[in-house]
């Protein structure tokens, strides 16, 4: 078969449909047969979002998932002719849906080592301290990566164990906010590992778990925000929720992915600006969840500058400096006392949590 007989279809005005991965709309490109004798499923396709999404489901992927399509094209062109494809394709053909790729479990445990690389890992140590932070990133199954000197990877784990991505992001180890210049510091792992023919479809980062089936972990309400990083910081500060990530403000927030949170209690806490497009999204969750409500709290305590730079609520949690903040602080002004520390044993009681 010709490589050039199946294409992406040119651009043209409304030629591209939603993306069956992540869902956006009018972002995906399908492929063609030039000849006219076969007409692929919406699925297969490319999606404009290569860094955020990353789907594409080739022809050649298509035919070997499905091969009774492969070999009525064979016939015709071993026989000439169009008659017997026609024929055959005038009735669609049962098909599969194009299988997830999963990655190694065992690439999230090798990447669980090497913190004192990891920028993220080195902020969050600042704010609530290296116990806290190594609960957490083994809690959540955060990693570090090679690239870009150790940054850090949040791998996507379902309900089910697999291992649907690894989304690799650096950050600065002084402030913990993302590297975006001189380009954005986002990747995934299997673009670097180049595994081929990958086919990714997200899960909400933090999935694996609702997994936990006990009683303490079952009757928490689920809170769903952006950013995976805000997802960490809020389940420091509010532990009374399960703190799950989309990934963006679109990310992985459609019909399919939010099938794991039914019967479940949900609230949403959208960043500034993303409000009432999360809004929107009430109706979907509606038809899985138990409750879902969308909090309005950030629009009701911002100001007009913090709307515009699109806080959300991570920044809000980090306003203040925590006592870890404050300890660190007066260890870089006077260095022996991590001396003083160490020596002694001494450990960072909080007076607050303490009464």
């Amino acid at each position: 078969m010709n490589g050039y007989r199946f294409h992406l279809q040119k651009y043209r005005p409304g030629s591209k449909i939603a993306c069956p991965a992540c869902g956006r709309k009018s972002c995906f490109t399908r492929y063609i047969d030039e000849a006219g004798e076969i007409s692929f499923p919406d699925s297969v396709g490319m999606c404009d979002h290569i860094n955020s999404c990353g789907y594409r489901y080739a022809p050649k992927e298509y035919f070997r998932d499905n091969p009774a399509v492969k070999e009525k094209l064979n016939e015709q062109e071993r026989f000439g002719g169009t008659p017997i494809v026609a024929k055959a394709l005038a009735k669609p053909l049962p098909e599969r849906k194009p299988q997830i790729s999963f990655l190694p479990s065992d690439w999230v445990e090798q990447s669980m080592r090497k913190y004192d690389i990891n920028p993220l890992y080195r902020y969050f140590t600042k704010v609530m301290g290296k116990e806290d932070t190594d609960r957490l990133f083994r809690l959540y199954r955060v990693g570090t990566s090679r690239r870009w000197g150790g940054a850090t990877v949040f791998w996507q784990t379902d309900r089910d164990g697999n291992v649907r991505a690894g989304k690799i992001m650096g950050y600065d180890a002084e402030t913990g906010h993302r590297v975006k210049e001189p380009f954005n510091h986002v990747s995934w792992v299997h673009s670097v590992r180049k595994v081929q023919d990958f086919r990714m479809k997200q899960c909400l980062f933090g999935e694996h778990l609702l997994s936990d089936s006990s009683a303490a972990m079952s009757a928490k309400p689920v809170a769903i925000v952006e950013s995976e990083k805000t997802a960490l910081v809020a389940a420091h500060f509010i532990p009374d929720f399960i703190w799950l990530a989309t990934g963006g403000m679109h990310g992985c927030f459609n019909s399919e992915a939010i099938q794991v949170l039914s019967s479940r209690e949900v609230i949403l806490f959208p960043d500034l600006k993303a409000t009432e497009e999360w809004r929107r999204r009430l109706p979907m969750l509606e038809s899985v969840c138990r409750r879902v409500t969308c909090s309005d709290l950030l629009e009701r305590i911002a100001t007009n500058e913090q709307h515009s730079q699109g806080l959300d609520i991570a920044d809000f949690l980090l306003m203040e400096d925590t006592p870890q903040m404050i300890l660190q602080q007066m260890i870089a002004r006077n260095p022996a006392l991590q001396s003083l520390i160490d020596t002694f044993g001494l450990e960072l009681v909080d007076a607050g949590r303490a009464e």
